[in-house]
């Protein structure tokens, strides 16, 4: 696949008919709280539907109760593995460059400050947080896990945000394209597979070839769950790699609402590590993870820290080694990688389960075991020109 201007520009246009069209006629017929009612009872797959629950919903939810045909599950396997062996390492790249990688592209800060309130930011981080546990779980694909209805409900949130931005005339469509549009959706995929890849290799973490390239499977599987377009999806690292260097080059740059977002994301990271003297490495992290240029317009504030964050890969070295050299070791870090990763959705959640209804109103809603083999080590694909 070759990315170009033109051909991302037609993305830009593009939402998802098939929840668009399910959420269109849950509005039109007043649905939309009977849904979101009897579906907070719907959490696992393979449950039955309630009785009462409007028939176009009855509908989506059967076509898309399972993953597509083209799935290899020894992929998703691997992809699983690496999860559980890198797990704090992800959850730290999925917060501290993921998300601040979102802000600096000024229509996505524009869309998360108009979706998600300013007095409640950590719903975004508490809602990835969560979908990614669900979807790295062994059932996540099986009946009783819980990936599967988080995602469709997840696509029907996003068809709801793009009906409400145009419904109320929130959203410049003719300057800014589709509100969540396929361009965008391929974007944030990228953000959480391949940027959060490279943001392990910046931190030194060591990653087979087959690691990296089945997390990167696993997000195309998801992306295809959340209604993205599989024809103009990268297929492979070095691709993904030429789209992801051409967005941000399309879209980057400073905005009130990308500094604000930060600001809130730093302020809500600082509230869950314990006490006051390493609050400066959450800037440090961001700053380090996303680059001088990208933090400036994100107004990430320097600190004494950024010079000691360098170390990282230098210690995370130490222990991956003691990783390697004994079992002990490998389960005591990986024990702690787990405790740490929910400890933070935790305090994130504040103790919620995160149902990701659909919103009736924006303002209302919104405003206020194993590890993958030490194989060839992974390295980041080089950086593209811009055709």
């Amino acid at each position: 696949m070759t990315c170009t201007d033109a051909s991302m520009d037609t993305l830009r246009q593009s939402g998802d008919e098939l929840a668009d069209a399910v959420v269109a006629t849950l509005f039109e017929r007043g649905e939309v709280g009977t849904f979101n009612t009897l579906m907070r009872y719907v959490s696992t797959a393979g449950a039955p539907l309630p009785d009462g629950l409007p028939d176009v919903a009855r509908e989506y939810l059967r076509a898309t109760a399972v993953p597509p045909a083209w799935v290899d599950w020894g992929e998703m396997e691997k992809a699983r593995l690496f999860f559980i062996d890198n797990n704090v390492h992800i959850s730290t790249a999925l917060s501290f460059a993921s998300m601040p990688a979102c802000y600096v592209v000024p229509h996505v800060a524009k869309l998360l400050s108009a979706t998600h309130g300013l007095d409640y930011p950590s719903r975004r981080m508490a809602e990835t947080g969560q979908f990614t546990v669900y979807l790295m779980q062994p059932d996540a694909f099986e009946a009783g896990g819980k990936f599967v209805p988080a995602a469709q409900k997840v696509r029907l949130l996003h068809a709801s945000i793009r009906h409400h931005l145009r419904r109320e005339g929130r959203w410049d469509v003719e300057a800014l394209g589709a509100p969540i549009c396929q361009e965008d959706m391929i974007g944030g995929q990228m953000f959480f597979s391949l940027l959060v890849l490279d943001s392990l290799h910046r931190l030194g973490i060591h990653m087979s070839v087959e690691g990296a390239e089945a997390y990167y499977y696993a997000w195309r599987v998801v992306g295809a769950m959340l209604g993205v377009d599989q024809d103009a999806v990268p297929k492979a690292l070095e691709e993904a790699r030429q789209f992801l260097d051409l967005y941000m080059i399309r879209h980057m740059g400073p905005s009130p609402e990308g500094a604000h977002l930060t600001r809130q994301l730093i302020d809500l990271y600082e509230e869950v590590v314990p006490g006051t003297f390493f609050d400066p490495i959450v800037s440090a992290l961001i700053r380090y993870l996303i680059g001088d240029t990208c933090a400036d317009w994100l107004q990430v504030p320097r600190t004494a820290w950024d010079t000691v964050v360098k170390a990282a890969p230098s210690v995370l070295g130490v222990l991956e080694t003691i990783e390697d050299r004994s079992p002990l070791g490998a389960w005591a870090l990986d024990r702690l990688g787990h405790l740490t990763t929910i400890f933070e959705l935790s305090s994130l959640t504040r103790g919620r389960v995160m149902h990701y209804a659909i919103p009736e109103q924006l303002k209302k809603d919104f405003g206020v075991t194993g590890t993958v083999p030490r194989t060839r080590r992974w390295t980041p694909p080089a950086p593209t020109v811009a055709p």
